[in-house]
């Protein structure tokens, strides 16, 4: 099957985007990265502008935790029906209506807000967003694994790619309507907050319209005891994952997935600080940050998704990684030079194609290494141990820039810096990963015959 891809006209690869299941995956692929808008750049204007400093805005990231630990109670995402929603919408698009519900009246909560007397409970509505869109996460991500069989790896990479277009929609595209809301208009950020609600309602619209698909699904049985619980949801899991790798291996994946996105993750929670302290506007932001950086990033994902195939996921991870780190320093130029508008149309292009190209392959990978009988539970605690590191210590990231004295420059040096632990792991783990990054020809025949 590979040799059949290798050898085939590479334009026929684009083939793949007209499965309707794909497109699924970006309509869910898109509600998975809204909400951190919410509670990601939108806040951090709405913050920086409202006169708070740097190391606190760096702290209000800590609700990003909740994305680093969904793995703890993925396993109800997986094993509990919720009541009469499991009957008429499925397993996971009764989550997603659940989560969806809250983040609308949470936000429309966030909506009511003074962020000059209410600082405490902005915090707690950003939490709560946090902890619903994390759980949502769970689900999509278990509706995108389950949507492919084992033997449609093509499938796969190109879900992956779309998921990665639909977060940036979400994020960047859906993303830029609050800036140009508030940017030499009379709305304010409370108001702003009403509309996105609005655009989470439709979301839910989406879902109940979606078909969920059990083809490729585990049967798993429901709670029977407090013990079986705990060891088919918690212990399981992860003892699976530890016994098909080895402990050896299994940590250094672990290690890996750690630190892979450290450097892009601190540029990320200071990014809006950034260009809003060097000089750019709410419309600059929007422009550039939000909407040409949505279109570069669906557009390399695609790309990306497609040399991914070709090369296989470990090449595009490390050829990904280094262009991620490498585009750090786009910032750092802008840094010396101010506010110019074609310096970030250029660092915005080039951060969005290494960012679409090396989250592909990311996300290509850890799906790989899911054992569909936990898919939930094993990609939830994989994703979760990238995001943990990337929460933790990019939280501290204003107190870095801080304690640099404000220098930006410094600061992005550093940040392309911190992927080289990273890429030096994935050297020296590079021919245990290949055996890991597909199915052997024998599973993959059983599972085409099967279907």
């Amino acid at each position: 099957m590979a040799n059949e891809t290798a050898n085939q006209p590479w334009y026929k690869d684009f083939r793949v985007y007209l499965e309707p299941r794909i497109w699924v995956i970006f309509l869910f692929g898109l509600m998975s990265g809204f909400p951190w808008v919410l509670i990601g750049s939108m806040l951090s204007a709405w913050l920086q502008e409202a006169g708070v400093a740097r190391s606190e805005i760096g702290l209000f990231g800590m609700v990003f935790v909740a994305y680093s630990v969904n793995a703890l109670w993925s396993p109800f995402v997986d094993r509990v029906k919720l009541p009469l929603l499991q009957r008429w919408l499925g397993q996971r698009r009764s989550w997603l209506a659940l989560c969806l519900f809250v983040l609308i009246v949470t936000t429309l909560g966030m909506s009511t807000l003074d962020l000059a007397t209410q600082a405490f409970w902005v915090a707690c509505g950003a939490l709560a967003i946090a902890v619903a869109s994390a759980t949502q996460d769970v689900a999509i991500d278990a509706f995108r694994i389950e949507s492919f069989g084992q033997h449609e790896g093509h499938l796969q990479s190109a879900g992956a790619a779309m998921a990665t277009a639909g977060w940036w929609t979400g994020y960047s595209g859906l993303g830029a309507l609050p800036f140009f809301l508030v940017d030499g208009t009379t709305w304010d950020w409370q108001a702003a907050y009403k509309v996105m609600a609005v655009v989470l309602l439709v979301q839910l619209a989406v879902v109940l319209m979606v078909r969920e698909s059990t083809r490729y699904r585990a049967q798993l049985k429901p709670f029977e005891r407090w013990q079986d619980w705990f060891r088919t949801t918690l212990y399981e899991p992860v003892a699976e994952f530890f016994r098909r790798t080895g402990w050896q291996l299994a940590f250094a994946i672990l290690s890996f997935i750690f630190l892979f996105k450290i450097g892009e993750a601190f540029l990320g929670r200071m990014s809006i600080v950034f260009y809003k302290e060097i000089g750019f506007t709410n419309d600059d932001i929007a422009i550039y940050s939000k909407m040409v950086n949505w279109w570069v990033t669906i557009i390399f994902a695609i790309v990306g998704s497609l040399v991914n195939v070709r090369l296989g996921t470990m090449r595009g991870l490390l050829i990904g990684g280094i262009a991620m780190a490498a585009s750090n320093l786009m910032f750092a130029w802008i840094a010396a030079v101010g506010p110019d508008t074609n310096l970030l149309l250029a660092a915005v292009i080039i951060d969005g194609f290494t960012g679409a190209w090396s989250t592909v392959a990311f996300v290509a990978f850890i799906s790989l290494l899911c054992n569909r009988a936990f898919t939930a539970t094993q990609y939830a605690l994989l994703a979760s141990l990238g995001n943990l590191g990337r929460t933790f210590l990019s939280s501290y990231s204003g107190f870095v820039v801080d304690w640099l004295d404000g220098d930006w420059s410094l600061f992005f040096i550093l940040t392309a810096v911190m992927v080289t632990p990273g890429l030096l792991l994935l050297i020296l783990l590079r021919k245990a990963l290949h055996r890991i990054e597909a199915p052997t020809t024998y599973e993959a025949e059983q599972e085409h015959g099967r279907n």
